[in-house]
């Protein structure tokens, strides 16, 4: 009798064990977004190496360069060396034109490499010859494989002169018809992170981070299951054919913290301006399971508040387990901005400086770019729940048009100024 209990419990546990592999075997042919990061040049092979070190093993890391020492030292999983016919593995110099020779020589590659994504994030810092030239190539091929394209690139410090400068921004002119949408970050914005005493290494360390968060922050909302659930669609419906965007990433513990995160995001490093004008924004609130749904309605209301009154919102949460007790944090995406936010405002755009100590917003155990990054461990989604599309309410205005056909446009005004007018 015990021998056939026994018997049973084996024959059991190995069925248990089949349905486990099969399980198994099902998630991995379940029908996820594919998501590749493709790092061009140096500053971009930089950026995928810091990613591999917390990206989610979903994610296709690329890295494609010029200079055959840099590839060797970048950790892709796939390393594409371009060119090298034309450079014979030293890079572009600060030959732009090299580098797109470079893409071009080797189109079929690169075009195999990028091959079965359905989003393709592209890194690069312009200013170069490698990541200026070839990016924009790359983009094109990425568009012509009808790959759904998002460029985070980084614009050289002030301090590096007019030329590099001038080689970013053709780049820049280049890439924007050739992606869906492109985020620009300057260097410069490193000095608002650091103290004059951070090393040289910890500073460009710094660098990458930024581009590395931008580029995590968006990968969280599409692979991360939640209550109320972003998915890929979401992201596609918001970014698609939007040309510029802003990224910014905030988060908070203690009290306030819904207020203090959706403040934080909204005065993220990552942006180049305020999001005031967007008209399509995608956010998503993570904490832990005491995260309430007043703090998700407040931070709601105070990223709709700097949005166009028509913008097109779509908002996700999900449960985080690696963040710590009582802390929240907000990722938000804005796109569709007019002609306007050519004009850079500030580094907190018009908001000004935090009205509260850099304590009051981030853990002190750890700096704030490092804590942006942790990778996201989550709590089951539900099944049956619906994604939830908020609609801001729109009040026509008849007068909207003649406004922005006026020769003197309201954002020529100093924020100060224009404050004053709207009252």
């Amino acid at each position: 009798m015990k021998r056939k209990i026994k018997h049973k419990k084996k024959e059991k546990r190995e069925m248990v064990h089949k349905t486990t592999r099969h399980a198994t075997r099902h998630e991995k042919n379940s029908p996820i977004a594919k998501i590749k990061v493709v790092g061009v040049g140096g500053g971009g092979g930089n950026a995928v190496t810091r990613m591999s070190q917390v990206f989610p093993r979903g994610v296709e890391l690329i890295a494609i360069n010029t200079d055959i020492q840099d590839l060797e030292q970048c950790h892709a999983r796939k390393k594409l060396y371009i060119g090298k016919q034309i450079t014979r593995g030293l890079g572009a110099g600060m030959n732009p034109e090299l580098g797109r020779a470079a893409a071009e020589e080797n189109r079929e590659e690169i075009a195999q490499a990028l091959s079965g994504a359905d989003i393709i994030f592209l890194t690069a810092g312009f200013g170069g010859g490698t990541g200026s030239g070839a990016t924009p190539v790359v983009a094109e091929i990425a568009q012509e494989l009808g790959i759904l394209t998002v460029a985070i690139v980084t614009k050289p410090f002030s301090f590096e002169g007019v030329h590099r400068a001038q080689i970013a921004q053709d780049a820049i002119v280049k890439l924007k018809d050739r992606v869906d949408t492109y985020i620009t970050i300057s260097n410069d914005k490193v000095f608002s992170i650091i103290t004059k005493d951070t090393s040289l290494a910890r500073a460009f360390e710094t660098i990458d981070e930024i581009l590395k968060n931008a580029v995590l922050g968006i990968t969280e909302i599409i692979m991360t299951p939640g209550v109320i659930n972003v998915d890929f669609a979401d992201i596609k419906a918001i970014v698609q054919n939007s040309g510029t965007s802003i990224i910014g990433v905030g988060s908070a513990h203690g009290k306030g913290r819904a207020q203090a995160a959706a403040t934080a995001a909204l005065q993220s490093p990552l942006l180049e301006a305020s999001i005031e004008g967007a008209r399509g924004v995608l956010f998503s609130v993570s904490g832990r399971r005491d995260m309430t749904l007043n703090e998700v309605h407040e931070i709601a209301r105070q990223i709709a508040e700097q949005a166009d009154p028509s913008a097109r919102i779509i908002f996700g949460t999900y449960y985080d387990r690696k963040l710590n007790k009582g802390q929240i944090k907000v990722t938000l995406i804005a796109t569709g901005f007019g002609s306007s936010y050519a004009k850079n405002v500030s580094l907190f755009g018009e908001f000004g400086s935090l009205g509260m100590s850099q304590k009051q917003i981030f853990s002190m155990e750890e700096p704030p770019l490092e804590r942006e990054v942790e990778l996201k461990r989550l709590e089951p989604k539900f099944e049956n729940e619906p994604r939830r599309e908020v609609e801001v309410p729109t009040e026509a205005s008849e007068d909207k048009a003649s406004e922005e056909e006026s020769s003197e446009s309201i954002w020529d005004i100093p924020a100060f100024l224009r404050k004053k007018k709207r009252k």
